[in-house]
């Protein structure tokens, strides 16, 4: 049976890459300018990751990971888009300034950004919650290039790309009780007893 998708997430290249090698599950949203009425929500929970190159700033990022990225002009793009994986987003937490910005923090080692993304993420329109994805991620069974096509421009989340990609053979990149373990500690930082 071949099983095909074309709905896909962009995010940074450098966050794709830590989610591959299983250095990260998390992603943090607020939404981006194109989003429907500026609000942030998950319009499929099963896509491909679309590597984005635009936004990328090594200054958000811990040192691990800062050097890796090579910044780009704005408004630039590949003539071709390498799909590597994909992802089942397996929880949506939320955060909302109301809650102990402690809390928020003590994710720092669960995911690649430093503190000034946070805060910049908690200060972006205040008055709605932070959005805390888990992504269960998956490696293609091959890397597919694709042609860019001006559909998947601008500051948005979501895309379906022109044609669909085979999910056949995809490898979980943590087995399951490994995930579950990361998922279990990150609820216990967000939600206390």
């Amino acid at each position: 049976m071949n099983t095909l998708t074309n709905h896909a997430l962009k995010e940074w290249n450098i966050t794709i890459q830590a989610l591959e090698q299983g250095e990260t599950i998390m992603l943090l949203r607020k939404g981006g300018i194109r989003e429907q009425n500026g609000k942030f929500k998950v319009d499929q929970n099963k896509i491909l990751l679309y590597p984005t190159f635009e936004h990328q700033k090594p200054t958000l990022l811990k040192p691990k990971y800062s050097h890796l990225v090579q910044p780009v002009s704005s408004g630039w793009h590949p003539e071709t888009v390498k799909i590597s994986s994909f992802a089942e987003i397996t929880h949506i937490l939320s955060w909302n300034n109301s809650q102990d910005e402690s809390l928020i923090n003590e994710l720092i080692k669960f995911h690649i950004w430093n503190e000034t993304f946070v805060r910049d993420r908690i200060q972006f329109k205040p008055q709605q919650p932070l959005y805390i994805l888990l992504l269960k991620t998956y490696k293609l069974s091959q890397v597919h290039e694709i042609p860019y096509h001006p559909s998947y421009g601008g500051c948005r989340s979501w895309i379906d790309l022109q044609q669909p990609i085979s999910l056949d053979n995809k490898v979980p990149i943590l087995t399951q009780e490994d995930y579950d373990q990361k998922v279990s500690k990150i609820h216990q930082i967000l939600q206390p007893s």
